[in-house]
This record gives C-alpha cells, sequence and structure tokens, in this order.
C-alpha cells in the first residue's frame, strides 16, 4: 500500500513536472530555422502562432519517395516560396525557405543533373534565405559531387549553406562536410551545420560553424539531452529547430525546449540566442531577413487567396492537442 502510495506520488510529480505550460515562456518570441510545413497542417500553424514562434525557414527536403522527374522539383520549389509562404502568412508567421537537391536525390544523377539547371532559378528569389538542405546520406561520390557543386552555388550567390548530417556515421559525415566547404573555400560562419548531437557540437564549434541541432522526438536529439548541451557548451553559434515533417515529430519543439530550459536554470539572455537570435544572426547573411517583417505578417486577412484558394474549409477551427513538454 505504502509503496503503490509512493509510485502515485511520483508519479503525480512527473505529470505536474512535464506538463507542457506556455505562461512559462509567455511573451518569448521564437525563430525555428528549420521544419518542414509542407508537411503540416493548418492546426500546427496554429498552435506554432499560439506558442510564439514568429518566423521560421522551411528547407527544401527529400519528400518520402523518389521524385521522377525535374518538373515535380520545379513544382516543390515554387511551392515554398509560393503557396507555402502564403499559408504561413494566413497564422502570422513570417516564411523563409532555403533550396537545394537533397542528398538522397543526388544519387539519381541524370535527375540531379536537371535539378542542377533550374537552381539558379530559384535562389534569388524573395524569401529564399539560403542553399539548403544539402550535404551527405550514405556518403556517395555522386553526394558528394552535387554537394561540392551547390556550395560553389551558394558562394557564388553570397548565400548562407544549411548542412544535412547523416543520421548513419554522424561523426565522421559532419567532419567530412566542414572539411569539403572549406577547401570550396567557403567562410564557417556562413554555414549552419545541421543535427548535431553530443559526438560532433564540440569540433563544430571549434571550427568557426554554426550548430544546429534537431529536437525531435526518439532520434536525433531530446530536449532535455540539448539542456545540458547548452550548460555545457553555452549559446554562441547555437541553435535549435524541429525539422517537424512527415514523420512522428513535433512542431512546437522550440517553446518547449526554452521552457524546459528556463526551468532547469539557464539564463533567459541564452535561451533568446538559442531559439530565437542566432537563427537570425546566421541567416540574415542572405540580406533576406528584416525583424521587422514578423511584425508586418501579423496583419492577418484569412479571406484572402492564393492562385484562388485560401486556408479556409468549411468553418473548421484550428486544434491543438500538445501537453508534454519532455521530448524523448
Amino acid at each position: 500500500m505504502c509503496c503503490n502510495e509512493n509510485f502515485e506520488e511520483r508519479n503525480k510529480g512527473e505529470k505536474i513536472n512535464t506538463a507542457l505550460d506556455l505562461s512559462e515562456i509567455s511573451g518569448m518570441k521564437f525563430f525555428d530555422p528549420h521544419v518542414h510545413m509542407t508537411s503540416r497542417t493548418t492546426d500546427d500553424y496554429q498552435a506554432m502562432a499560439d506558442a510564439g514562434i514568429v518566423a521560421l525557414i522551411e528547407p527544401a527536403f527529400w519528400l518520402g519517395q523518389p521524385r521522377t522527374g525535374v518538373d515535380s522539383f520545379t513544382d516543390y520549389y515554387s511551392s515554398l516560396i509560393g503557396w507555402e509562404r502564403f499559408r504561413s502568412s494566413q497564422f502570422g508567421i513570417k516564411h523563409y525557405c532555403t533550396i537545394g537537391l537533397n542528398s538522397r536525390e543526388a544519387n539519381n544523377e541524370k535527375l540531379a543533373e536537371q535539378v542542377m539547371e533550374i537552381l539558379p532559378q530559384f535562389i534569388f528569389k524573395e524569401g529564399v534565405v539560403g542553399v539548403g538542405e544539402i550535404g551527405f546520406d550514405d556518403q556517395t561520390a555522386a553526394e558528394e559531387k552535387y554537394y561540392r557543386l551547390q556550395l560553389e552555388l551558394a558562394k557564388e550567390a553570397g548565400l548562407p549553406v544549411q548542412i544535412h548530417t547523416p543520421h548513419r556515421d554522424k561523426k565522421k559525415g559532419t567532419q567530412r562536410s566542414m572539411d569539403i566547404a572549406i577547401e570550396q573555400g567557403l567562410d564557417p560562419y556562413m554555414v549552419i551545420v545541421d543535427h548535431n548531437n553530443e559526438e560532433t557540437v564540440k569540433e563544430v564549434l571549434d571550427r568557426g560553424f554554426w550548430a544546429a541541432f534537431t529536437i525531435y522526438p526518439f532520434t536525433k536529439m531530446g530536449n532535455e539531452r540539448m539542456v545540458e548541451v547548452v550548460k555545457q557548451y553555452g549559446s554562441e553559434r547555437i541553435m535549435i529547430n524541429s525539422a517537424a515533417d512527415w514523420g512522428i515529430s513535433d512542431p512546437l519543439a522550440i517553446p518547449k525546449t526554452a521552457a524546459l530550459m528556463k526551468r532547469s536554470g539557464i539564463s533567459m539572455a541564452d535561451i533568446e540566442l538559442v531559439t530565437y537570435r542566432n537563427a537570425i544572426t546566421a541567416f540574415a547573411q542572405s540580406g533576406q531577413i528584416n525583424e521587422q517583417d514578423f511584425i508586418a505578417v501579423k496583419n492577418i486577412d484569412q479571406s484572402q487567396k492564393f492562385a484562388s484558394n485560401s486556408i479556409l474549409r468549411g468553418g473548421q477551427q484550428p486544434r491543438i492537442d500538445k501537453n508534454s513538454i519532455i521530448i524523448s
């Protein structure tokens, strides 16, 4: 009886400690520099806006199955600078994107060559703040070839680079990504190395690159681990993102992590840098980001249309159903 009571008390305490309470971070602003909103619903946009996310970057990425022709890339890139930016604005969130050929599809060299031909048509468009996400997946020769070509494209355009580090053999892939970026003549300060973990962060920072961390449930980084990284390494050149996509992911990963950092005694100045300011500093090197735009987009008129389409559907209201602050 006693043991059961103690267990119930511990459980009760855990629930109190891990329940999401947005009042803890009320008034804070967040910038998610890596989130795949094409995969998300309007509910997610509403929840993100309610939680304080004022701007985001949507990198071009892998859609889950191979694309079969260059026209599908053209339509996808067009949606990132068109419909998705409009959809985001309907919830008061400023939308930017990075454009690139993802590493997995770089292995289809015939198609990759065609994609490389159209990339210059998109990287100079309004709202494009970098070339990305690019880098390695299986670390093949083809991936390296098109990674190098896109680094050259970014250098010529004066744009930041957003690097996807591989899920397998991450340390080697991260080191190789940085080595090649330096070989191609890029300034590490113009390069955001993403999907870091405890194994890679020190070298990334020591070499002068930006270290981005993805708070993604059950893989990549949990936010409890992220708290410890910030305690150990501080906040300089470190940023977090959700990388929320079509997988099991959480578009509220940044505000939840901010709340956990606050509970864990990390200073508000450091929290602001990691969850907002550093992303702006890194990607504003594109010349495309102005914080005043975050305010301007708050003037929402959901009766507006894009290509004769609006976000409204039969009077439905966005739902919010998020209740845990811990991302394991």
